[in-house]
C-alpha cells in the first residue's frame, strides 16, 4: 500500500509539473489566457481534443506534441495507481475480516475461558472487572479511551492462587487449535494477536515441561507469574480490540460477548 502510495504521490506531482509547464508555455507562446491555458493544457494532456482552442504558432503546435507524449503516460499513472490503491485498499479490509474470524475462533474456544482463569490469579482483578464491564452503549471513544487506561493498568499474578495442573491439561487441551492457527496467512499482519498466541504456547510449554507443578520454589512460581502475566496483558487488550470490533460490525456476536464476559460475574448467556 505504501508503495502504491508513493508512485500515485510522484504521479501526481509529474502531472502537475506537465500542466503547469503547458499553462506557462500556451500563456507566452500563443498569448492565451490563464484560464485558456490551462484548459488547452489539461484537454491536450487527456487527449480529449474538442477543437474550440488550436496552436496557432509553430511552438504552441510542437509544445502541444510534447504534452500529449508526456502528459498521456503521466495521466495513465495517476489512473493507474489509483486504481491499484483503491484495489489494495479493498484487500486489505478483506485480510483484516478474515483475521478477525480467526481471532474470533480463539476467543470461543479458548482466549474467553482463558481470560477467566487468569483474572482468578490477579490479585487486583477487581479493579480490572468494574472497567471491563462492556454495555451495549459504549462508543467507539470509550473502547479507546479504556484501552489506553489498559495500558498503565498494574496486572499482578500469583501464580500460588492457580491451579497449575488445571492450567496446563486446558493449555494441552487446545494446543492443536492454538498452531492451526499460526498456519493462517494473514497472521503476521497482526503481531499483537500473534504475540499473545506465542506467549499462550510458552506457558503451555513451561507447565508441561514440569514434572510436577506441586510446591514449586518460590522463584519458579514468581516466574510461572511472570509469563501468565504476559499472556493476560496481551488477552484481554486483544480482547478489548475485538469487543470493539464486533460492536461495529456485528451487533449479534457482539451480544453474545456481552453476555459472556469474563469480567462480569453476573454475565449470563440467558437473555432476560
Amino acid at each position: 500500500m505504501d508503495n502504491v502510495r508513493f508512485r500515485l504521490q510522484i504521479s501526481l506531482i509529474l502531472l502537475l509539473i506537465v500542466i503547469l509547464t503547458g499553462t506557462l508555455g500556451f500563456m507566452k507562446l500563443e498569448g492565451l489566457s490563464l484560464t485558456d491555458s490551462i484548459y488547452f493544457s489539461v484537454v491536450t494532456i487527456a487527449t480529449v481534443g474538442y477543437g474550440d482552442i488550436t496552436p496557432r504558432t509553430e511552438a504552441g503546435k510542437f509544445l502541444a506534441l510534447v504534452l500529449i507524449i508526456t502528459g498521456v503516460g503521466t495521466f495513465l499513472s495517476v489512473f493507474a495507481n489509483s486504481a491499484d490503491m483503491l484495489l489494495n485498499k479493498r484487500e486489505k479490509e478483506l485480510r483484516k475480516e478474515k483475521l478477525n474470524m480467526v481471532i474470533g475462533v480463539f476467543f470461543s474456544e479458548v482466549g474467553t475461558d482463558l481470560m477467566k482463569l487468569f483474572s482468578t490469579y490477579d490479585t487486583t482483578a477487581e479493579a480490572l472487572r468494574k472497567d471491563l464491564i462492556v454495555t451495549n452503549d459504549w462508543s467507539e471513544k470509550e473502547f479507546d479511551s479504556e484501552g489506553e487506561r489498559l495500558r498503565h493498568y498494574d496486572y499482578r499474578i500469583d501464580s500460588t492462587l492457580a491451579d497449575l495442573n488445571a492450567l496446563r491439561a486446558f493449555l494441552q487441551d487446545k494446543k492443536e487449535l492454538v498452531l492451526r492457527l499460526f498456519e493462517n496467512p494473514y497472521l503476521l499482519e497482526h503481531q499483537s494477536f500473534t504475540e499473545l498466541l506465542r506467549a499462550v504456547l510458552h506457558l503451555k510449554e513451561e507447565l508441561l515441561h514440569r514434572e510436577s507443578l506441586e510446591n514449586l520454589p518460590a522463584e519458579d512460581y514468581k516466574h510461572l507469574s511472570g509469563d501468565i502475566r504476559r499472556a493476560y496483558v496481551l488477552l484481554v487488550h486483544e480482547w478489548l480490540d475485538y469487543m470493539g470490533y464486533l460492536k461495529k460490525n456485528y451487533p449479534y456476536l457482539f451480544s453474545l460477548a456481552l453476555r459472556t464476559n469474563p469480567f462480569d460475574r453476573n454475565a449470563s448467556v440467558i437473555v432476560k
